[in-house]
């Protein structure tokens, strides 16, 4: 049955609409970073330089990696490890929603909000996740209240450093 919803739903949603508008959560519609909480946790983290947030949380050592080079980039006036912040990304898979988490959001010098996501491997979901989110992308800077945003994929360790400077 979810995969006849599946298919359904991507057979009905609007291909050609006149224009994207962004879906924010009803309470809390706009975040910051600043309204961080401080939270306790067993997993590996390390100081930042350019994060409000005074310590990073890694899922990884290719995250941590990647942390380290958007910390000494000059491209990069700020960034922060999407970790209880709440910014999420509903996507639909398998007939059901999801929420999909990013793994970093970095303030560019040039003033782009940059979405990066750490992945290896790609499959079907992860491809419904990025279709997903270049969608909420296009909705917010048709939106132009929030600047503009992009988003993009680190395949591999390092490639935070080319994403940067194809973005910055």
């Amino acid at each position: 049955m979810s995969r006849v919803v599946q298919h359904v739903f991507t057979a009905i949603r609007p291909q050609n609409s006149e224009r994207l508008i962004p879906v924010f959560d009803t309470e809390h519609p706009i975040g910051s970073s600043g309204d961080m909480r401080p939270w306790y946790t067993r997993r590996a983290c390390s100081h930042t330089a350019k994060s409000q947030i005074n310590l990073c949380v890694y899922d990884s050592t290719w995250e941590a990696t990647e942390a380290f080079r958007l910390d000494k980039s000059d491209l990069v006036e700020a960034w922060v490890k999407n970790d209880h912040l709440g910014f999420e990304i509903f996507y639909f898979w398998n007939g059901s929603v999801r929420r999909y988490r990013p793994d970093f959001l970095v303030k560019l010098t040039n003033s782009t909000t940059l979405v990066v996501e750490v992945k290896g491997q790609d499959s079907p979901e992860q491809q419904a996740k990025r279709k997903a989110l270049d969608e909420w992308v296009r909705a917010v800077n048709s939106d132009g209240r929030f600047g503009r945003w992009a988003w993009d994929i680190a395949r591999q360790p390092g490639d935070v450093s080319a994403i940067l400077a194809k973005h910055g």
